[in-house]
């Protein structure tokens, strides 16, 4: 079983930066597919991108394809959503997730989440 924590949201402007941390204990990211959802207040969870197991595949919801960025970090265990030009329909709570593949319909390991808001 693995544990994820999300770090780095917050409030930034619109156009603003920001970079996501997901970090896993207890098994290594490398073992995963990874998923990145958000939620925002009213809305169904949505999956905003995936990084396969070795980092080779990407997929990006057209939402935010040219602005959000997938990484991992083996090294440190990590997952990172690098969030550029942010738009105030960005705002919701981000999840990571591990995923059985790279559909991520299937999900196993969920963070807490972290509430990212965006200011017109």
């Amino acid at each position: 079983q693995v544990q994820l924590v999300e770090s780095g949201g917050g409030l930034v402007q619109a156009g603003g930066s920001l970079r996501l941390s997901c970090a896993a204990s207890g098994r290594t990211v490398s073992d995963y597919n990874m998923g990145w959802f958000r939620q925002a207040p009213g809305k169904e969870r949505e999956r905003v991108t995936t990084i396969n197991w070795n980092g080779a595949y990407t997929y990006y919801a057209a939402s935010v394809k040219g602005r959000f960025t997938i990484s991992r970090d083996g090294a440190k265990n990590t997952v990172f959503l690098q969030m550029n030009s942010l738009k105030p329909e960005d705002t919701a709570v981000y999840y990571c997730a591990t995923c059985h593949d790279t559909s991520c319909s299937i999900t196993t390991n969920w963070g807490q989440g972290t509430q990212v808001t965006v200011s017109s």
